[in-house]
């Protein structure tokens, strides 16, 4: 499939989750190659310094609320202009047992990993499908493909944003609007810190940003970052269950079941207070 070109300089995109961590590097590189950049986060602090940063323009926002994610994607159009592309990149990661992990906390992930990328869709594709182009990134993660223990609805979340965009690929591509599924594997953030997830490897913001900012000329479905963490999950989900099982005990698997280090704890206070902004 061949899509209508979007050349970046001068380009209007819009970032969610865009005042830190991955979401901050991926507004620097946008930023550099000419685009006009708005950067949406929970934390308005956050969004200002990172569009002081890159020259773009900071919105309060809450992906789990609809009419905020509205007010955003207006907000952005105003100032910059048509979107050319939406990055779904805003997520959090509570770890801890299936059992043990409260109801709350479970349906912030859901509304904020799944719902919070279905709102930008819906929000955003009518316009472009009008316009007959633009590009919509999902920023999903390697457990939207391997289940980790410790991250079960984690997991759920990231296996529906794989199949929410591979399906509407498929949907809009006759339009001229392309999506891409973005899969990292642990990256340097905080919502992985104090989580020792290994074998899987941990990679930088600027390499996810990478990605998202190539996907825009190669279009390509998915993107794991690094590239050869694609290829293991492929053979993980055709090894016999014995044998891998096997090697999850061999490699501890279960690390994220349980961590005390003083960095998750502070991250898991945040999302308290993240919980408890939004009653």
């Amino acid at each position: 499939m061949t899509y209508p070109r979007i050349d970046l300089d001068g380009a209007s995109v819009a970032i969610t989750g865009g005042g830190a961590g991955i979401g901050r590097a991926v507004a620097k590189l946008f930023a550099s190659k000419g685009a006009h950049v708005a950067i949406g986060d929970l934390n308005q602090a956050a969004a200002e310094e990172a569009a002081e940063l890159v020259g773009g323009t900071a919105h309060h926002l809450d992906v789990a609320d609809r009419d905020s994610f509205a007010s955003f994607v207006a907000a952005t159009e105003k100032a910059h202009g048509p979107l050319h592309v939406l990055v779904n990149n805003a997520g959090l990661m509570p770890n801890g047992g299936f059992l043990e992990l409260a109801d709350a906390t479970d349906r912030l992930q859901i509304d904020v990993n799944l719902g919070g990328v279905l709102s930008g869709m819906k929000l955003v594709l009518p316009g472009m499908v009008e316009r007959g182009f633009g590009h919509v990134v999902n920023v999903a993660s390697l457990a939207g493909k391997f289940p980790v223990k410790g991250l079960a609805v984690y997991n759920a979340t990231k296996f529906a944003v794989v199949g929410l965009t591979a399906a509407t690929r498929l949907e809009f591509a006759d339009a001229g609007v392309s999506l891409t599924a973005v899969l990292p594997s642990a990256v340097d953030t905080a919502l992985a810190s104090g989580l020792d997830l290994r074998p899987i490897p941990k990679v930088q913001p600027e390499d996810v940003a990478r990605a998202v900012v190539d996907s825009v000329h190669n279009r390509r479905a998915e993107i794991a970052v690094p590239g050869y963490v694609g290829l293991l999950a492929t053979a993980a989900r055709v090894t016999p269950e014995p044998v891998l099982n096997r090697i999850r005990r061999l490699v501890r698997d279960d690390r994220a079941l349980h961590s005390d280090r003083p960095e998750r704890s502070e991250y898991r206070a945040n999302l308290e207070a993240q919980q408890g902004a939004r009653r």
